[in-house]
């Protein structure tokens, strides 16, 4: 009896600890199906790297596309300055307005599953543009198009950030994304003249179909779904007021012709956005699980790649917007002859954007911005002298020596924005340097095309090129800006700042807000 209820107990144990093994065995084995996921080979990272990146061609395709098509749109629908600036930035303010939201719900639910939202809706809204029969329409769809484009690139790079976790290795894919913004440069100018020439404006905006519907296949075959083990919660208020502070701001420097600068309207507009930013910031600091991540811009090199974008992209978007005007209106050329004017600006990204991520990855980021701030500076200043018939070597040497600015301003913000944050922060990280480059487009088509426009009520025609010269003014200025950040942001006590920042999120990897009356600074 004694040894048959030994034999019972024994044979329990067993089960038991047999029970015990076999749980840990499951576990083990879930965990390791998960690193197989999480632990890509070099061929499938590439892959997935070749995947995102078409994201980032159909987006950067469609602005350089659709500011080439914008002398067209203009005869077309009749549209003024100020229409043609609304043609741009509806879809750049509601980009910048959704990027953060995109980045962080792609944390919450999936990346996967949120980039190929945005691919559908992308395209979607790009079918809808080409078939508008009104600039209002036009302009309805662009915002469409932009909801999707919100929840492309932001989330492509947190895929990439997290595919790619060797910072050597990451630098040279974040290159690589670059050259991706100088393919698409390059072929925008080109691709969308061809198409206006013989098919038609609505033609720039069709060719995103096909493409995105490639890009959502891959993603859905290749992709591995990747989530953040702190997702943040929604923040209404916070993206209300994101919302209420860009689009106010920029309603009031393109209208601000027309109504009038001191004009009860236009105060009033800039006004709201100046009280939405304060209160926006305020909100931040005070909420448990913020939309816009404060606590990012205690690291300097973060917040000067944050400023750097901001300059850098709205210097690029000014130029596209006066180049494009200037070459069509002014010189008399066709869209496609335009398109072949700016080849060698977009061909300078396409060549030297890889090859600053490789420098980034090797020696940081000090050596391209403090470059790319002297040539955006120089390309600009020349382009202030711009007359009807301004030789074409001097222009097209305008055009190489800012191009070769722009390749190699854009490797090291992404870079810094994303590689000293850990992997959980990053699709909020790659959000925010993503809204600092759409936030830069936004103003800079607004400004320019604001102090262009006043210089000619509004008319596009051979008086442009004389009108554009504080433009281009303004330009050379963020070109400067983008020197001076990129010393001071890259220096040893801006380093340290980064350390200490990424250190904070390492041991807190959920936020906290900051108690009523502790000072933000530090």
């Amino acid at each position: 009896m004694v040894g048959w209820q030994a034999s019972v107990r024994i044979r329990r144990g067993a089960g038991v600890a047999g029970s015990c093994e076999g749980r840990l065995v499951t576990r083990m084995r879930g965990r390791q199906d998960t690193e197989s996921e999480e632990q890509l080979s070099r061929p499938r990272r590439l892959l997935v790297l070749g995947i995102c990146s078409m994201s980032l061609l159909i987006v950067g395709l469609d602005v350089t596309i659709v500011n080439v098509a914008l002398p067209s749109i203009h005869r077309t629908l009749h549209a003024s300055v100020s229409g043609l600036q609304w043609t741009i930035d509806a879809y750049t303010l509601v980009l910048a307005s959704l990027l953060i939201l995109a980045g962080s719900t792609a944390d919450r639910v999936g990346r996967r599953r949120v980039f190929q939202t945005g691919l559908v809706v992308f395209s979607l809204g790009s079918l809808l543009c080409a078939l508008a029969p009104s600039l209002e329409l036009l302009v309805a769809a662009r915002v469409l198009q932009a909801i999707g484009g919100s929840m492309l690139n932001p989330v492509a790079m947190s895929i990439i950030r997290n595919v790619f976790d060797d910072p050597r290795e990451r630098a040279q894919a974040i290159g690589m994304w670059g050259g991706v913004v100088g393919l698409s440069l390059a072929l925008g100018p080109v691709v969308g003249g061809a198409l206006v020439d013989s098919v038609g404006w609505r033609a720039v905006f069709l060719i995103n179909v096909p493409v995105g519907v490639l890009a959502f296949v891959l993603t859905a075959a290749f992709v591995p779904e990747s989530r953040a083990p702190h997702p943040r919660r929604f923040d209404l208020v916070g993206q209300v007021l994101v919302i209420s502070a860009l689009a106010s701001l920029t309603y009031a420097i393109i209208e601000g012709n027309d109504a009038g600068w001191t004009s009860a309207e236009i105060l009033g507009l800039f006004a709201v956005s100046l009280a939405s930013f304060v209160a926006l910031i305020w909100h931040e600091l005070h909420r448990e699980q913020p939309l816009l991540e404060v606590r990012f811009f205690h690291s300097a090199p973060f917040s000067g790649a944050s400023a750097i974008a901001v300059c850098a992209f709205a210097a690029q978007a000014g130029f596209l917007f006066l180049s494009t005007l200037y070459l069509q209106d002014v010189r008399g050329l066709s869209p496609f002859h335009a398109g072949l004017y700016m080849l060698p600006m977009a061909g300078m990204t396409l060549v030297f954007a890889p090859l600053t991520g490789r420098i980034v990855g090797a020696c940081g980021a000090r050596a391209p911005l403090v470059v790319a701030g002297c040539a955006l500076t120089i390309g600009a200043v020349m382009l202030t002298r711009l007359a009807p018939d301004t030789s074409t070597a001097y222009l097209l040497g305008a055009y190489v020596i800012f191009g070769f600015g722009f390749a190699l301003v854009n490797p090291p913000i992404t870079n810094t924005a994303v590689s000293g944050m850990p992997p959980s922060q990053a699709g909020v990280a790659a959000a925010v340097a993503s809204t600092s480059r759409q936030v830069g487009q936004t103003l800079g088509v607004a400004v320019v095309g604001a102090v262009a426009g006043g210089g000619i009520a509004t008319v596009v025609g051979k008086g442009f090129a004389t009108a554009t010269r504080p433009s281009w003014w303004i330009i050379a200025v963020l070109g400067a800006v983008i020197l001076v950040v990129g010393i001071v942001t890259t220096s040893r006590w801006a380093e340290g700042t980064a350390r200490r920042t990424a250190d904070r999120f390492r041991e807190s990897p959920q936020p906290r807000p900051y108690p009523r009356g502790e000072p933000v600074a530090g």
